[in-house]
């Protein structure tokens, strides 16, 4: 009952003309920002960061955040339009969202449902930070070096079966994935490896050019070769009323979507998770469930799983960011540096000693997300005009978007190296039919693997029992275990039926 009247008091600090000018702002911003590859919420946050110092503190924040909240609705618009994903998590909705865009001919419906999706996401991600923020921020404190190295071995021994019909390809790309990773500079040690000598490699291989070649770029080739006119994939005019998904597709997107709200907030929480890893459990989790059309060839429910994972774990990072002084994702370690330039300490005592703006900031995440979806349909009618270019205009206006976002994610011509040789790379794995998701989720996740493992063995001596005498960490392997036996047992199983 008392979180509800601070909330209300919250909304009552949100609903100030100067606020709700901030909410707009920032969302629409944040569309634009996820929108763009390269960018990101992260380098989106830092760049406002400075433009707010003159701002009320709680001004400053709602704006932020709702920057932060739309950039989660529009990294799926360049992942569903052109297979180029405007930041790390939208890896997953252009599995199955491009192919609904392009291949089924239902553009509107595909960002129609990451619309949805991503406000019922951002919805329960809201809801269960309002009413159990502290204590969801204190249960994500026990998870330790092993814990999450124990969550991410779960994460990269499933990766590969579950992006296809071919598992032995998933785990090749995805041990593909795990080299490329390990590539830079030793995390604990400094010493370099992998480097060949090649001073640019040094700090590894940078995300953003990596994920636009392999996906983006290697589009691009694909179009070069085959000469497929995008005019006869898609024409006519598509009006708001006519994105909208039917009945149906509402009824499946559903219950994925409510999922993976509760999924990606729990996951959110995590220091150092993010929003990538939120997506891939929630895909992952929609695997195990029934769809009515396989993932990866356009399902809806594949596209909701991913898009309300994303945003909820948006939320869910503002729990210990607010209730710990702990940034639960790179973005929010940004916000940490503006609550401290305020003047604000985040932790436990702020409830109490700026309940206006704790309570205005968690009041604005509801507005930010009502306003982002409000946003993001009013644009798909313009949004849907890309897919009836012209091939021959598609592929230089893809080539561009590519080349600004590779160099503006490095500063220099080493992205747009990456982005190239990652493209020749992509077009060849997925010419030959080896899924690209894979690679990138273990690119992504090699890092905090490392870096996690090697902290439990030096917590540990040096012993492996700190993994299993965890409950948690212990939990996550049996799940691991089961991952792994599972498709064995199911393939005996059915050789003993046909025998």
């Amino acid at each position: 009952m008392d979180n509800i009247l601070a909330l209300m008091g919250g909304f009552a600090t949100t609903i100030t003309f100067n606020n709700l000018v901030a909410v707009v702002v920032g969302s629409f911003l944040g569309l634009i920002v996820g929108a763009m590859p390269g960018i990101g919420s992260l380098a989106g946050v830092a760049l406002l960061l400075p433009l707010t110092f003159a701002f009320d503190p709680t001004t400053a924040i709602i704006l932020l955040c709702a920057l932060y909240f739309g950039n989660m609705y529009g990294g799926a618009f360049s992942a569903i339009l052109l297979n180029v994903p405007g930041d790390s998590p939208a890896v997953m909705t252009a599995i199955d969202g491009y192919p609904m865009a392009t291949k089924k001919k239902r553009p509107g419906q595909a960002l129609f449902t990451a619309i949805i999706a991503s406000y019922i996401g951002g919805t329960i991600g809201v809801l269960i930070i309002t009413f159990l923020g502290p204590s969801l921020a204190t249960f994500g404190l026990r998870f330790g070096p092993a814990e999450m190295t124990a969550l991410l071995i779960m994460s990269l021994s499933s990766v590969g079966w579950l992006m296809g019909e071919k598992p032995i390809k998933g785990i090749i790309v995805t041990l593909l994935g795990i080299i490329i990773g390990t590539i830079g500079i030793d995390p604990l040690t400094g010493w370099f490896r992998y480097n060949f000598g090649v001073i640019y490699l040094m700090g590894g291989i940078p995300f953003i050019p990596f994920v636009i070649g392999s996906v983006g770029f290697a589009q691009v080739i694909q179009l070069m070769e085959s000469r497929v006119n995008k005019n006869e994939e898609f024409k006519g005019k598509l009006t708001i009323v006519g994105s909208l998904p039917s009945k149906d597709e509402t009824r499946r997107m559903l219950p994925p979507a409510l999922r993976s709200g509760v999924l990606g907030t729990f996951v959110g929480v995590l220091p150092g998770a993010g929003a990538t890893m939120a997506t891939f459990l929630g895909y992952a989790f929609q695997k195990g469930f029934k769809s009515k059309e396989p993932l990866g060839s356009g399902a809806v429910e594949g596209i909701a799983s991913v898009e309300a994972a994303n945003n909820s774990a948006a939320a869910g990072s503002i729990a210990p960011l607010l209730a710990l002084g702990i940034p639960g994702s790179g973005t929010t370690a940004v916000l940490l540096g503006g609550l401290l330039m305020w003047g604000l300490n985040p932790g436990p005592l702020l409830f109490s000693t700026a309940p206006d703006f704790v309570w205005g900031t968690i009041a604005s995440l509801y507005a930010a997300n009502l306003v982002s979806l409000v946003i993001s349909a009013l644009t798909i009618p313009f949004l849907i005009k890309i897919l009836a270019v012209p091939v021959k205009l598609l592929i230089p206006l893809i080539t561009v978007v590519c080349l600004v976002g590779s160099f503006a994610a490095t500063n220099s011509m080493y992205g747009v190296i990456v982005m190239l040789f990652s493209g020749i790379l992509g077009y060849f794995l997925t010419k030959n039919n080896y899924p690209i998701a894979p690679m990138l989720l273990a690119f992504i996740l090699t890092p905090m693997l490392e870096v996690n493992m090697r902290r439990a063995f030096v917590i540990s001596h040096g012993s492996p029992m700190i993994f299993v005498t965890q409950p948690i960490s212990l939990a996550f392997l049996l799940v691991t275990c089961f991952l792994i036996l599972f498709p064995i047992f199911k393939l005996i199983v059915k050789k003993i039926r046909n025998v």
